[in-house]
């Protein structure tokens, strides 16, 4: 009789796909980009609440608030692979490790537009005092769309999907307003 863990071994041993064909760390790419997505958005809302409130407005503070913005999202992209290798407790393929951190890349991507309006800011091609009110909706618009797709993925009806959206990005704005009233 054949081992019942045969079936998730590939040709290279165990890990190649877990079962149900996902890649080592369970997630699918869709989950990866939608979870990434959604926490960079609400990354970038919190670090531009928490950075304005406490820093200045000029082009230089902007100027750090989008580098800082930058290594918050690696380092969170960083502790958030990290945790998914260390959570499979499973042995473990030489890369295994760079491979967890390499899935992390929609997150650090979801915080993206965030920099560019604030760098934008601080290299004077708007102005830099009230740019975190423009980044505040455009994270706003990024988790609407992100809920939009996810719901007509899941074959609901554009009305059922438009509130459904429209129902993350206010959860969304409820995280990022917590966020900065607790910072």
């Amino acid at each position: 009789m054949a081992d019942s863990t045969a079936a998730a071994r590939g040709p290279d041993g165990p890990h190649e796909h877990a079962p149900g064909g996902r890649p080592p760390g369970g997630h699918s790419t869709r989950e990866a980009v939608l979870f990434g997505g959604v926490y960079g958005a609400v990354l970038a809302s919190s670090m531009v609440a928490a950075l304005s409130r406490y820093g200045g407005t000029t082009p230089a503070s902007r100027r750090y608030d989008a580098v800082w913005l930058v290594v918050t999202a690696l380092a969170s992209a960083l502790a958030h692979g990290y945790a998914h290798y260390i959570a499979e407790r499973a042995p473990h393929r030489r890369g295994d490790g760079l491979r967890a951190l390499r899935g992390e890349w929609p997150l650090v991507t979801a915080v993206l537009p965030t920099v560019f309006l604030l760098a934008g800011s601080g290299w004077g091609w708007w102005p830099a005092k009230g740019v975190e009110y423009p980044a505040f909706a455009l994270n706003i618009l990024i988790l609407f769309t992100l809920g939009l797709i996810t719901a007509r993925q899941a074959a609901r009806t554009w009305p059922s999907a438009v509130l459904m959206g429209l129902g993350d990005a206010l959860l969304g704005l409820v995280v990022v307003v917590a966020n900065a009233l607790i910072k």
